[in-house]
């Protein structure tokens, strides 16, 4: 499952902060200020989704992730690589490489990260 754009500006705050307030997310969200009933239509619509919890404080609820930010991005990056690429992770890195026009020294440091990670596979 996806969370929208203003969906995603909060879990970044909440992944950042580890457990939030709703007065959190509005003091941490750009200018203007969304409204506070705009925040808690997005957070329900979070945890439906299963993204974040909350715990009870008297009248306030503490929220907290549920998904960490490494699984959110790896799945949806999964997501872009089938619906776009077939599926071929190749391809996609050859479409990565060339549409971010990486200098030499950047193609170098991921020919690193690559060469570090084939070191830990197993044949």
């Amino acid at each position: 499952m996806q969370l929208s754009k203003s969906e995603e500006q909060l879990m970044e705050v909440i992944w950042q902060q580890g457990t939030v307030f709703m007065k959190d997310l509005i003091d941490a969200s750009p200018d203007p200020k969304p409204a506070s009933t705009t925040v808690a239509t997005l957070l329900k619509r979070m945890q439906e989704k299963g993204f974040v919890g909350y715990t009870i404080f008297g009248n306030s609820r503490q929220y907290y992730a549920l998904v960490s930010k490494d699984d959110y991005f790896s799945k949806h990056v999964r997501g872009i690589i089938k619906n776009f690429f077939g599926n071929s992770v190749a391809q996609f890195a050859s479409f990565f490489t060339n549409a971010a026009d990486l200098s030499k020294e950047e193609l170098e440091d991921l020919k690193r990260v690559i060469d570090e990670q084939l070191k830990h596979k197993k044949p």
